[in-house]
């Protein structure tokens, strides 16, 4: 007996087997250079479908996506415009912009999100594009440079200070495309999947404009690889009256409303192209 309480007692003792060590030799890539390779490094994280044949990347349009084609006609003749573009995610309206003849200047703060922009430029050629890496609201802060038109497609949403990047966005260009997400506690409320992600209600002023932060927390989203959106734990979502209030208060004119679902899966969403006064 008390041999076989020494014997088991040996194996308590006896060290765990370490993890096998990652190798940076399994960073090399073995087969013949394609462009399915590059896309790889992302495996599973790609949001967009790349407009190459053959190739294996996400499912969304976003190289094709109407809401750029429904903006590009309403803003006209791009050939030679300046676009600041906040939020490229993978580089499909960068693409779209380009094709139509605009300069582009992407900002993009995921690290994950920029190599993929890289990628997709080197594969299908971007002249007239360029992307940076960086916050877009510490870019809009620094720069004194102006811009033809501002496109801000799927980023309001995810900033903590809405009105604040609306303000910034207000100096550096008269002409904005903008797609977000909005509040409203109807459809909110009626959401299984949206209702949890709200959890407080803020009245906060800026620039002499009061209105309501919705905070929306990410949660589980958070661990993803493939996450795209905001640089914190939560951000905060407009109501629709006061988006279209705050750019009133900062001198914006709507001119176009599109794409207006109220019932988008992920929440009320629209499109629309604004023109500021001097």
């Amino acid at each position: 007996m008390n041999a076989l309480r020494g014997m088991i007692s040996s194996l308590r003792r006896r060290p765990a087997v370490p993890e096998p060590v990652p190798s940076i030799l399994d960073s090399y890539v073995k087969t013949a250079p394609s462009h399915q390779n590059a896309v790889d490094m992302f495996t599973g994280e790609w949001a967009s479908k790349l407009p190459l044949n053959g190739l294996r990347s996400g499912e969304l349009g976003l190289f094709d996506d109407d809401r750029v084609r429904w903006a590009l006609d309403r803003l006209g003749d791009m050939s030679g415009r300046t676009v600041l573009e906040l939020g490229p995610l993978e580089g499909g309206h960068t693409f779209m912009l380009n094709r139509a003849g605009a300069k582009v200047l992407a900002v993009e703060a995921h690290t994950r999100a920029y190599v993929k922009c890289l990628i997709a430029k080197e594969m299908l050629g971007m002249p007239r594009a360029r992307f940076v890496l960086g916050d877009l609201n510490a870019h809009l802060t620094a720069t004194n440079d102006t811009y033809d038109a501002c496109f801000a497609c799927g980023v309001l949403y995810h900033m903590r200070a809405p009105v604040q990047t609306l303000a910034l966005i207000s100096k550096v260009t008269r002409r904005l495309f903008l797609w977000t997400h909005y509040y409203d506690a109807d459809i909110v409320n009626a959401s299984d999947l949206l209702r949890p992600r709200f959890t407080t209600h803020e009245i906060v002023e800026h620039a002499g404009f009061p209105h309501t932060l919705h905070r929306f927390n990410y949660e589980s989203a958070l661990r993803l690889k493939g996450f795209c959106g905001g640089n914190a734990e939560h951000a905060s979502w407009l109501s629709r009256a006061d988006l279209f209030a705050a750019l009133s208060h900062l001198g914006w004119h709507i001119d176009d409303i599109g794409f207006d679902a109220p019932d988008h899966p992920h929440g009320p969403a629209l499109a629309l192209i604004a023109t500021r006064t001097p």
